[in-house]
């Protein structure tokens, strides 16, 4: 080969060469392609670039000032971009950069306790959030052979709910109803009632006002429960993509915890202004709108979302992601677009009647109209054994109950199934903020069940089950263990509970005469 002269222009720029690989391996530099490209047209929430050749489906790409976007549509000549940040200061002509990775999220313990947006930046005016792990917001779902049964419950603190339409951890459980009428108490009292059970919550809030989600996290903090809470929120005031990617991001913060073992109960409150969000993002990218304008892919934005709940088999650490999504239905409208899209992805559904909420019955749950499709094997046994025929008959109750108002001519069997009826809506009724232990459930259920208050004073169960449950908690935390591992109520206990009970509800006046049980 030929050897080439040092001052030959091709020995000259093997001379230049080497020098420059000396520099960069004495500063440490590194070298890279970066792709640019460049604005030419800005809307609401969206923004259109050219360039960016090798740019990805959903991969972050950076704006003047720090600011991101997703970008959603790829197309020949130019993509659309999904802005995270407000597009105040973004115009035409200025330079967008690729970042080479997708949204993601920190997670870990030191979320315990934070209000952060969706992008895991706080909001409480605490200290920076630092983890050392962060999941991008799209995660697949676990695969079926890594997915257990779901067969332990999940106990909300609320009679109606437990009794009669049982949650298991792992589940997806709807919760619907229109405007105002106590979805969010629920949900309120859910959180308030894991209170030393082991479970970590994870509330998100989308698009929701501001004010709202101040009360609820001040209600949270109030009870002790954001010792254990993650609340990512995401308000009506912000662009549209972070509405969007709220819940995704919410859930990646879940699955840490879950991966870790652990049970996670994961709120999304809502998800009908969730889908209006991406509605509107998907008519501001032209994309083609199917029924009442929402997008084709609607339906699948939620179930890849909800999948992600499960209960995970004990090779795969046993944890577990309870979701109860939120969704809010127009003039009690249940068979609607998105909410039987929802009713459709999840195993069961809670419905809030209007009608129970205007006759002052709250928490104002529609047995009749809800369901749990898991039923019976997420429920403590004892609590099958005492009321695994209660919602039959107080379906049967609701509707004798129309007769009622035009007959006053019943026969004895259908006034018996009126009368316990009355009381078995008088004992589910429930105040918030003051969810119930297992215990006192029970033992209320087996007051109603066995006949005990069939014959109560007009006016007195409000205060019967008050001294009912005192009687439950104060007395009868032996049995709890018992009945906490899966065992059921024996003869003896229920001859000492059934007992101790009656002295504690007054009869009612006959014959000018007054008494106890």
């Amino acid at each position: 080969m030929e050897n080439k002269s040092a001052n030959s222009p091709e020995g000259m720029i093997d001379n230049m060469m080497d020098k420059a690989k000396q520099v960069l391996k004495e500063k440490g530099a590194q070298l890279f392609l970066l792709e640019t490209g460049t604005v030419w047209h800005v809307g609401k929430g969206v923004a259109r670039v050219r360039g960016l050749p090798g740019v990805k489906s959903d991969e972050l790409v950076l704006f003047p000032g720090g600011k991101y976007g997703i970008a959603f549509n790829l197309e020949p000549d130019d993509i659309s971009v999904v802005m995270l940040d407000p597009s105040d200061g973004i115009s035409a002509g200025m330079e967008v950069k690729r970042t080479g990775r997708v949204v993601d999220v920190p997670v870990g313990e030191e979320l315990l306790g934070r209000v952060v947006n969706p992008l895991g930046e706080p909001l409480d005016q605490g200290k920076k959030i630092e983890t050392k792990t962060r999941y991008p917001i799209e995660r697949e779902s676990p695969a079926i052979m890594d997915r257990a049964p779901v067969s332990s419950p999940l106990q909300t603190g609320i009679l109606a709910i437990d009794a009669l339409i049982p949650i298991g951890k792992g589940q997806r459980e709807l919760i619907l109803g229109d405007r105002q009428v106590g979805k969010s108490a629920i949900i309120l009292d859910t959180i308030i009632n894991q209170k030393g059970k082991n479970v970590i919550c994870v509330y998100c809030s989308i698009s929701q006002q501001s004010s709202g989600t101040a009360k609820f996290i001040e209600d949270l903090r109030k009870y002790g429960a954001m010792d254990y809470t993650v609340v990512v929120a995401s308000s009506g005031d912000e662009t549209p993509g972070l509405n969007f990617i709220a819940p995704y991001a919410a859930c990646s913060m879940a699955e840490y915890f879950m991966e870790k073992g652990k049970d996670v109960l994961i709120i999304y409150d809502d998800l009908s202004r969730h889908a209006r969000a991406y509605r509107e993002l998907s008519l501001l990218l032209r994309r083609p709108p199917a029924r009442e304008a929402y997008p084709g892919d609607i339906f699948y934005i939620h179930s890849r979302l909800l999948e992600r709940a499960t209960h995970m088999i004990a090779e795969k650490g046993g944890g577990s992601i309870t979701a109860l999504p939120i969704i809010e239905t127009e003039a009690q409208n249940i068979a609607a677009y998105i909410p039987t899209n929802l009713v459709s992805i999840t195993d069961g559904q809670i419905y809030l009647s209007p009608k129970l909420f205007q006759e002052g019955i709250m928490p104002p749950v529609d047995v009749g109209k809800s369901v749990s499709r898991v039923g019976g094997q997420a429920q403590l046994p004892a609590y099958r054994a005492i009321a695994g025929d209660l919602k039959l008959s107080y379906s049967q109750f609701e509707e004798l109950e129309v007769f009622e108002r035009f007959s006053t001519r019943l026969d004895e069997p259908t006034q018996k199934t009126l009368n316990r009826g009355h009381k078995i809506r008088e004992i589910l009724k429930q105040p918030q903020y003051k969810p119930s232990s297992v215990i006192a459930q029970i033992v209320l259920l087996l007051c109603v069940t066995e006949g005990l208050l069939d014959n109560s004073a007009p006016g007195s169960l409000s205060a019967v089950k008050e001294a009912v449950e005192k009687y439950a908690e104060t007395s009868l935390a032996g049995i709890t263990a018992g009945i906490m591992a899966g065992g059921v109520l024996s003869p003896e206990d229920r001859k000492k509970i059934l007992g101790e009970a009656v002295k504690l509800i007054p009869l009612e006046k006959k014959d000018g005469k007054n008494g106890v049980a």
